[in-house]
């Protein structure tokens, strides 16, 4: 059981203070975040790319560079990486980069994204979307399966039996898909065999535990080996020392957050009652103390077979103080709590 991080990179407006903060000061704090996810002993830190004013990480590839250096063991990736409309020769290249920088630590979660900013700054069509995606999975994977490439797609020009430069540490370097719940998307990377990662930041997470069948039964109709697969769940949380204190420290930023993001896609209004449904034991927000939270992500790992978590905070603008405090307690006593009480539930199952 694999337990991360993943960071959008926020600037949006402090909700005690109304200051922004610059989109370089933000950088370089998620940098000093990721050095302490290796350091607190967490598998994976995830980036998301977004092409607007109140995210800083445009290139998840180059941030995660920066941090490259700096880390040992932690592994590296974009949470998501916006496949539509981004060259996947340039993705595959980013990210071979970031692999040899690591020492073959990085991956690359592909997918549609849920922001749609970067389909008319790369000169995209939004009526492509979906075939857009399709096309450039197909050469993505391509790359990676050969040094030398001959493709013809409908949205990219030609490659005719051109080398794709640096090739990764890794073969193959792993590329996961990622999706907010989608049914094509699990059968997509089912019949691919990629590794799914879920966005699963609402509702009930049990309800995901059909889609997941569902991939599996993919996968196995491909041929792939069901035992190999990965799936992974992206989830917004917080962790302090007192399960109380930490839901009233995360829940100014939450509602804000999510009401600004209400008001763009019509979501009925986010409160307290909202929150605190949210972060029931069968509720999609794992806010609490480490064993509160670790709880929640064992029924996870059992219920709906995730097997690696990635926790998403801040989900708005946090200080970077509470943030790295989180962050410590994720490593330190959830991670470990989780592993642990796995590892028996893995070999009980096993002896039936």
């Amino acid at each position: 059981m694999e337990i991360g991080i993943t960071s959008f990179v926020e600037t949006k407006p402090d909700v005690q203070t109304g200051e922004v903060m610059s989109h370089a000061q933000r950088l370089r704090e998620v940098v000093e975040e990721i050095v302490l996810a290796d350091q607190v002993g967490l598998d994976v830190f995830g980036i998301g790319e977004h092409h607007r004013k109140d995210y800083a990480a445009s290139s998840p590839a180059l941030v995660l560079s920066a941090a490259a250096s700096q880390t040992k063991r932690i592994r590296l990736t974009s949470a998501v990486t916006v496949l539509s409309s981004a060259d996947p020769v340039r993705v595959f290249q980013d990210f071979a980069t970031l692999d040899g920088i690591s020492n073959g630590r990085a991956e690359i979660i592909a997918g549609r994204g849920s922001f749609i900013e970067s389909f008319p700054l790369f000169g995209y069509d939004l009526n492509d979307y979906d075939e857009l995606f399709k096309e450039h999975l197909e050469l993505l994977l391509k790359i990676r399966e050969s040094e030398k490439v001959t493709w013809k797609g409908r949205h990219r020009p030609a490659i005719n039996n051109l080398g794709v430069y640096p090739r990764p540490v890794q073969n193959p370097l792993p590329i996961w898909v990622g999706s907010g719940g989608r049914q094509e998307s699990a059968i997509r990377a089912g019949l691919l065999g990629l590794p799914l990662m879920l966005a699963i930041i609402g509702g009930s997470p049990m309800q995901f535990e059909p889609l997941v069948q569902l991939y599996k039964k993919a996968a196995a109709h491909a041929g792939h080996d069901e035992s190999r697969l990965k799936v992974g769940s992206h989830s917004i949380g917080f962790v302090g020392e007192n399960t109380e204190r930490a839901a009233d420290t995360f829940f100014p930023s939450t509602m804000a957050g999510m009401n600004r993001l209400g008001k763009e896609r019509g979501w009925a209004h986010y409160d307290r009652s909202s929150y605190d449904t949210a972060r029931s034991f069968e509720g999609a927000l794992y806010v609490g103390d480490p064993e509160t939270v670790a709880q929640k992500i064992i029924h996870l790992r059992k219920n709906v077979g995730v097997t690696r978590f990635m926790l998403y905070v801040p989900l708005s603008t946090m200080p970077h103080a509470q943030v790295m405090r989180a962050i410590e307690l994720l490593g330190t006593e959830v991670a470990p709590r989780v592993r642990e009480e796995i590892t028996k539930w893995e070999a009980e199952t096993e002896k039936g």
